[in-house]
């Protein structure tokens, strides 16, 4: 079993896949465990997890990111965005400080400096809103 980290990564992993590919996130995962690949079970939720949302997670980011739209995101960005901001939003599970502290090492990691500053700056925005919302 992976750490979480690896399993939120895999899941990145697959989910930009889709996103680039125009597919279902869940197509992916089933293509990768037809080839052969093992897929953390904690991945495999939160593709499933993400996918199933994503229109009610792409609609809260394209309010949070002003002057962002989706379709000039970094697709890598976009997809990070994705899943911590799935996380933040249902999984209760995860700490939001987690989701928004591993969504901006990933995004240093695997994109840009400066979309560390740009996922955080976006994720910091859900999260508050999240907090002052009524129960």
């Amino acid at each position: 079993m992976a750490s979480r980290r690896e399993a939120r990564r895999q899941a990145i992993d697959v989910l930009f896949q889709a996103d680039l590919t125009g597919a279902d996130g869940r197509r992916i995962l089933a293509e990768w465990h037809a080839a052969g690949r093992t897929v953390d079970p904690f991945a495999e939720e939160l593709v499933e997890g993400v996918t199933a949302v994503r229109d009610e997670v792409d609609a809260l980011l394209a309010e949070h990111s002003e002057h962002w739209p989706l379709d000039r995101m970094a697709g890598v960005d976009r997809t990070i965005l994705r899943v911590a901001a799935y996380e933040l939003l249902h999984r209760p599970d995860v700490p939001p400080a987690a989701a928004i502290d591993e969504a901006v090492r990933a995004a240093k990691e695997l994109s840009t400096e400066d979309s560390g500053a740009f996922v955080n700056g976006i994720l910091g925005r859900i999260a508050r809103d999240a907090d002052s919302a009524p129960p």
